[in-house]
This record gives structure tokens, C-alpha cells and sequence, in this order.
């Protein structure tokens, strides 16, 4: 349904015919992680997330899942090799 309270004729999953089913009863601001991401809008001076009601709860266990303002770090794939076949191709001059 679209959103009656805060993000005004914006499609949103929490609203019912019997007003925003979420926990306060409106979408919480962004917090400062959120600043730069694709998914912040602004609606009457304020900014939201467009993907979750409470962008603060998303930030508590670290990064949050919709984030697209922030680069995965240090997960750069390690190619691991058998040990034997290393050990093989070190003996070959490869």
C-alpha cells in the first residue's frame, strides 16, 4: 500500500488499511552510516531509507545489507591449492 504518514505516496510494506503497522507507528530517520547510500530519500527535511523502516537496527551486528555506500574490505578471495599438487608444480619450476 502507499505510505499515508511519513513517506507520503511511496509504496511501503508496513502500511494496512489500518495505518503503518511498524513498531512506532512511522519509519525512523537514517543514521550518519546511512549518508551516500542509493537507497536514502528526502520527504519534508528529513531522510529516509527506502529499503527498511529502522536503518539504526540494521547498523547494530555491523555493516547493514542494503548499504551500497560502503566497500566490502579484506574480503579478497585467496585461491588455496592442494598442498601436494603445490609441492608438484614447485618441483617442475612453475
Amino acid at each position: 500500500m502507499l505510505c499515508t504518514t511519513v513517506k507520503k505516496d511511496i509504496d511501503c510494506n508496513f502500511m494496512t488499511s489500518q495505518g503503518c503497522t511498524f513498531n512506532g507507528g512511522s519509519c525512523h530517520t537514517i543514521v550518519e552510516k546511512c549518508n551516500g547510500c542509493d537507497h536514502v530519500v528526502s520527504f519534508q527535511g528529513n531522510q529516509y531509507c527506502r529499503a527498511y523502516a529502522d536503518p539504526s537496527s540494521k547498523w547494530v551486528l555491523g555493516r547493514c545489507n542494503f548499504a551500497t555506500n560502503v566497500i566490502k574490505d579484506g574480503l579478497k578471495e585467496s585461491k588455496r591449492l592442494n598442498p601436494l599438487k603445490e609441492s608438484k608444480r614447485k618441483s617442475r619450476g612453475k
